[in-house]
C-alpha cells in the first residue's frame, strides 16, 4: 500500500524567519570555516597548506567562536557583560 506524503504549503512565519535572521551570522562564519577546511583538504595535492591557507583557517575559526559568542550574549542577557 503506498503512503502519500503531506503537500507542503506552509509558509515560515515571521517568527522562523526572525530566528534565520538572528542566526545568520553565525551560520555564515561556519560557512566560511567549511570553505577554508575545504580549502586544506585540496592543499595537499599542491604540497601541502600554505602560510596563507593557515591564516584564513584561523581566521575562520575565531570568526565562528566570535560570532558563537555574539549570539549567545543576545540570548542571554545576564552574560552581556
Amino acid at each position: 500500500m503506498r503512503k502519500r506524503l503531506a503537500s507542503i504549503t506552509d509558509e515560515p512565519t515571521a517568527a522562523d524567519l526572525a530566528a534565520i535572521e538572528s542566526e545568520w551570522p553565525l551560520i555564515a562564519a561556519e560557512l566560511d570555516l567549511l570553505d577554508a577546511e575545504i580549502t586544506m583538504l585540496y592543499a595537499e595535492d599542491r604540497g601541502g597548506p600554505s602560510p596563507l591557507d593557515w591564516r584564513r583557517l584561523r581566521r575562520a575559526e575565531a570568526g565562528v567562536t566570535r560570532a558563537a559568542a555574539e549570539r549567545a550574549a543576545r540570548t542571554d542577557p545576564r552574560r552581556a557583560a
